[in-house]
Formats: structure tokens, sequence, C-alpha cells
């Protein structure tokens, strides 16, 4: 039995890096593939956001002279080059994926639509959705927020490095609490890094529920979807 049909996975670029703290481990992508791959088997219908900070992050660049559009530009360009490195992935291992841009780049991607992107899902395919919203000054947890309301996912699940939400940050606090569950408005209220916050006020306003996890340990995310209580739901 699993709890859900429909998920919008979003997936960290950093993560991608692996040990090498930039580009793409190819160890590490082809382990999240299989777990993407496993729970596939399950039927369920994937959307996936991966972001692109393994190979460039807009707002840092800025700070290095980049136009701040121009930036995000490239940030989006960097989401698509993760986007065909895990569809290469899947793939690679018989499972069926397409991925979809925000902005109009055939034949790397099909522009998005959500009627297509829903058609996609509905056929067994994993539906790699790159590029952010397509528009600067917005990121990639705001994009993946976006689209798992707009394909009508039931959940949206953020792969991290940590485990879940904590009342500091854990890898500098030995002693920040683990949230099991937190709304919302306490994420806003105790200014905690979840997601930014317009990525958090679209979830909270379209009632879509958030677990953060640890990506990194196999089996957590058959884990989620079996309904076991991993990491921390947000919700409101």
């Amino acid at each position: 039995m699993t709890k859900y049909k429909r998920i919008l996975l979003k997936l960290s670029g950093e993560s991608l890096a692996g040990d090498q703290n930039y580009g793409i481990d190819s160890t590490k992508l082809n382990e999240y593939a299989r777990q993407i791959s496993e729970i596939l088997k399950l039927n369920i219908q994937i959307g996936i956001v991966i972001g692109g900070g393994n190979i460039f992050r807009g707002l840092s660049g800025t700070v290095n002279g980049f136009d701040r559009v121009k930036g995000d530009q490239m940030g989006m360009l960097a989401t698509v080059i993760n986007s065909l490195a895990l569809n290469s992935a899947l793939l690679s291992m018989g499972t069926p994926s397409k991925v979809f841009t925000s902005i109009r780049m055939e034949p790397v991607g099909d522009l998005y639509s959500r009627d297509k992107a829903v058609e996609s899902l509905e056929k067994g395919e994993i539906a790699i959705l790159a590029g952010g919203t397509g528009n600067p000054f917005f990121t990639t947890d705001t994009g993946a927020s976006l689209r798992a309301i707009e394909i009508g996912a039931d959940i949206l699940l953020k792969g991290t490095r940590v485990d879940g939400v904590y009342s500091d940050d854990p890898e500098k606090n030995p002693n920040a609490t683990k949230y099991n569950e937190i709304s919302f408005e306490e994420v806003y209220n105790k200014k905690l890094k979840v997601m930014d916050l317009t990525a958090g006020t679209m979830c909270s306003d379209n009632n879509m529920p958030v677990i953060v996890f640890n990506m990194d340990i196999p089996g957590n995310l058959k884990k989620i979807i079996s309904g076991e209580q991993i990491g921390t739901l947000v919700h409101l």
C-alpha cells in the first residue's frame, strides 16, 4: 500500500555534487535514480524539480558582478543540465522519463505545460520539470511549489542532506531540536529555513503539505511513500 498517488520531488542541486562539492557525481546521481525508479514501480506518479546550485547559483553570481536577471537565467540553465543528467540516468535503468523546460529549448526538452506534464505522469513517465519558473528572482523551491500545485500533487517532498526541520542548524548546534511536524505559521514565526518565504506562502495558501527529509539515505523515499514517519511534515 502507498500513501500518495502523485508527488512532486524537489532535489537539491548541491546534493548531486556528492563529495566533489561541484558538478555532478555519477555515483550520487545513479543512487537517486535508483530510489526514484523503485517508487515508480509502486505506481506512483512522479514529478521532479532539481536545483542548480552545484553548477551555478544566480543570486551568488551577483556578488561576482553578474546582472541579477542574467545570473538567474544562468541558474535556470544549470537546472536543465541537472535535469538532463537525471533523465539520462533514469533511461539507462529502463525507467521512462521526460524533460520539460519552463522556457522553449527544443530539442533539449519539451516546453512545459501543465496538461502535457500531467499526461506524461498518467502514462507512467517521470516528468522532470526544469528551468524553475522560467522567471528571474524566483528560487527552484518556489518553482517546485508552483509545479506541485499545478500538477495536483498530493505532497511536495523536499529531499535534502538533513533528516528534517530543526530549531537551529544541526550541523552547527548539536542541541538543535528536530520537529516531527510543524505548521507553516510556526516555520514563519520561528524563521526556520525550510524553503524561501515565497515558496512557503504558496504551499500554505494552497494547502500543499511538504515533507523535508534526507534523500541521501537509501530507502527513505520509499518509506515515505509507504506512509512511514520520515523527516518533518510541514502543513497548515
